[in-house]
């Protein structure tokens, strides 16, 4: 291969050509050296199968009346029908221009495809945070109606009302029960405990006759008001220091805290 065709292939004219993109004068200068030279022809050949390739692995249908205004604009250019080959560049003219057409089609596609989805999990953000807000309405709701109903049994004519303050042991020690015998309800409001040691724990005794009956385990870290379970003629109530977990029988030598039920 000479130099001058080796220029001329390295030129890009060739390419420019293939897509319509030579001026007249570049043309007839591609044209003739395509008529001229084997190896440019076999090169033009090898160009137009790689193109054809291309924009058949690359083509997307796209929306037709953007195809027709670039149809439209490519024929307000003069096209001079020298011979078969320019018709058949400028078939791949058009085919070129339905390409990048398709691709910017599928570009934008693609961006309104991602900002759908974007808009799609900002949505699914919105519609968690309505029904995280739904359930906490729900218990809010649950927790104000059992206030209320705590409210009620304490404003109730027929519940008792006895303060529970420390011993010497315990002197910061402040609990109030309300006990209701008719309705047979108790619940004490710990208003504070001493800090314990974690291996220790305040547990709350109700007596029986003589005999303790364990109401449950007072958390000093608990400040609300709870249930007890209601116990049946209890003489008293007593509050006792026991290992963590709680205790079966009452260290009553570890007695903090004790009021006399009426």
């Amino acid at each position: 291969m000479n130099e001058k065709i080796t220029a001329f292939l390295n030129s890009g004219l060739l390419e420019k050509y293939l897509i319509g993109d030579t001026t007249s004068a570049e043309t007839e200068q591609v044209e003739s050296f395509i008529s001229k030279y084997p190896d440019v022809q076999n090169a033009y050949n090898s160009l137009q199968h790689n193109l054809e390739i291309v924009t058949k692995t690359n083509a997307v249908e796209a929306p037709k009346f953007i195809l027709d205004n670039i149809l439209a604009e490519l024929d307000e250019k003069p096209v001079v029908n020298l011979n078969a080959k320019k018709k058949y560049k400028s078939w791949y003219k058009y085919t070129i221009a339905a390409s990048f057409v398709a691709f910017i089609f599928a570009g934008t596609s693609f961006s309104f495809y991602n900002q759908n989805i974007k808009l799609s999990k900002e949505n699914q953000v919105v519609v968690d945070e309505i029904f995280d807000l739904r359930s906490d309405i729900e218990q809010n709701n649950i927790m104000l109606d059992n206030v209320m109903r705590q409210l009620l049994k304490l404003n109730n004519p027929e519940t008792e009302k006895y303060i529970i303050s420390g011993n010497a042991r315990a002197k910061d020690l402040k609990t109030v029960a309300y006990i209701n015998p008719k309705e047979k309800t108790s619940m004490i409001d710990v208003v504070s405990l001493p800090k314990l040691p974690e291996e220790q724990c305040y547990q709350i005794w109700a007596d029986l006759q003589g005999q303790m009956v364990s109401l449950g385990i007072l958390n000093e870290t608990d400040r609300k008001l709870m249930n007890l379970p209601y116990a049946e003629n209890a003489l008293a109530l007593n509050i006792t220091i026991e290992p963590k977990g709680g205790n079966t029988v009452a260290s009553v030598e570890n007695s903090v805290a004790e009021i006399t039920l009426h």
